[in-house]
């Protein structure tokens, strides 16, 4: 139950919501990335080395499916809108890319990556405003 909090004017569970809900999402996308970037980079694309790592990896894309939900679920707690908290998460997962492309192939972002990023979170503002 949520507890308000008469002196601030805010509900301490709301800002909870919003903590969890962006650090789950965060968490279970940039394992998501992860995982994929590893297979990417060293794993051969031959059909059973794809199946076997598959395999092994399943409870960690379990466990970030689940960080990815319950993400989502205490971000609509927290926002009561859906598709910003969809929109949120994929802006998430654009920056989470482009670090993997950092961190794996050693890809560095040009000026045009970093303005579309500025521009996105340009769109999330606006579509956020009253």
């Amino acid at each position: 139950m949520a507890h308000y909090n008469t002196k601030y004017g805010y509900s301490e569970s709301g800002y909870m919501n919003y903590l969890y809900g962006g650090t789950f999402l965060f968490v279970g996308l940039f394992l998501i990335n992860l995982l994929f970037s590893y297979q990417n980079k060293h794993i051969d694309p031959a059909f059973w080395a794809t199946l076997k790592y598959q395999i092994y990896a399943f409870p960690l894309f379990l466990i970030a499916n689940m960080l990815i939900g319950y993400g989502i679920k205490f971000g609509f707690k927290a926002v009561h809108n859906l598709t910003f908290v969809l929109l949120t998460s994929k802006g998430m997962e654009i920056i989470i890319a482009v670090l993997m492309g950092y961190l794996f192939l050693k890809e560095a972002p040009t000026w045009k990556t970093l303005l579309g990023i500025f521009i996105m979170v340009i769109g999330v503002v606006i579509s956020k405003m009253k």
